[in-house]
């Protein structure tokens, strides 16, 4: 067990987890609604960040990450545990820890996983599958070697975090994707378990702050794929900064929504066209053929920069962050 970061004790004994807007209470011998945080003898313990429940490299087009060292590997590590419960959660088997004693995974030091990064001849570590900000310790300390020895890190989230504990590791971020995975309150609450609000708020930190970011969205037949939905979405990033890179991805009847059809691809692409059109300077689909929508192009003369085809990736009209044709700067990281 490892000591847990953020926390604060209360005065009838029970300790308050800072890490997540849950804000957790917890009595003693009691865990968080993550399931692996917990309260022993008057301490906050994290029952995850010494376990590594999956390891593997990745192409960085997978997170997905677009404009972040294309072509790329990355290291990708996960604990077991969320502070979500989605009902359409893709790695289920490893994010839900419903009891302590299903908290699996191989022991490791955050200096191991860095040799195994070596290894593979990676350019970053990527903390992903499951929620990173549940084993932030194993994250935090993790990063802080990795950027010491010239890898990036890269954090796949559902935003769901405190501004303490994110603005404590963004230092060591370099890239970021963030789960919105609606503009519903009422979504968050009933699907995810969790709040909107917090998710908007990591999402304009983030875009403040020198780590690269995109947003990936689920798009989810009659949940959250209604045009006033949509809409909200659209005018939030435009808002908020048209140069962040939004993937809308096909949803696939999965856990506990295998009742519900997968997305029209006709649907994803009416959105993907209205926020193209709307101002957002960089959009992508995912989860199906989506042709052009896989492609990188230049948001000011139309140039494919770099084609796609799954995670193959061919660099054309493109060099040093500029497109070839004209010369526009395209936002993102690229060496």
């Amino acid at each position: 067990m490892i000591p847990a970061m953020f926390s604060s004790p209360s005065d009838d004994g029970r300790i308050q987890c800072n890490l997540c807007p849950h804000s957790c209470m917890l009595k003693e011998g009691q865990t968080g609604i993550c399931g692996v945080r917990q309260n022993i003898g008057g301490k906050l313990f994290s029952l995850n960040s010494d376990k590594v429940a999956a390891i593997h490299s990745d192409p960085i087009e997978k997170k997905p990450l677009y404009h972040f060292l294309p072509g790329s590997e990355s290291l990708s590590i996960a604990a077991m545990g969320c502070n979500f419960k989605c009902r359409f959660c893709q790695n289920h088997s490893i994010s839900m820890a419903e009891e302590i004693s299903d908290i699996a995974g191989e022991r490791v030091k955050p200096e191991e996983i860095i040799d195994a990064a070596k290894r593979a001849g990676v350019s970053s570590i990527s903390y992903t599958y499951t929620e990173p900000t549940i084993y932030y310790e194993l994250m935090y300390e993790t990063a802080k070697v990795a950027k010491a020895e010239g890898l990036k890190n890269v954090m796949v989230s559902n935003g769901f975090i405190s501004q303490k504990p994110l603005e404590k590791i963004i230092p060591f971020m370099d890239g970021a994707n963030i789960d919105l995975k609606s503009f519903s309150n009422d979504f968050y609450s009933h699907y995810c378990g969790g709040k909107l609000a917090p998710v908007l708020d990591t999402i304009k930190t983030l875009d403040r702050s020198e780590c690269w970011l995109e947003l990936t969205t689920l798009l989810i037949p009659e949940l959250n794929s209604s045009q006033e939905e949509v809409e909200k979405i659209i005018s939030f990033i435009t808002d908020t900064n048209p140069e962040i890179p939004w993937h809308i991805s096909r949803f696939f009847p999965h856990f506990k929504e295998v009742a519900r059809c997968a997305t029209d691809t006709d649907l994803i692409t009416e959105v993907l066209d209205k926020a193209e059109g709307r101002g957002i300077k960089y959009v992508y689909g995912g989860n199906f053929d989506s042709g052009k929508w896989g492609n990188t192009r230049c948001s000011e003369c139309g140039e494919i920069l770099i084609n796609r085809s799954g995670y193959d990736i061919d660099i054309m009209n493109f060099s040093d962050g500029n497109c070839t044709n004209c010369n526009a700067e395209i936002a993102g990281v690229w060496s």
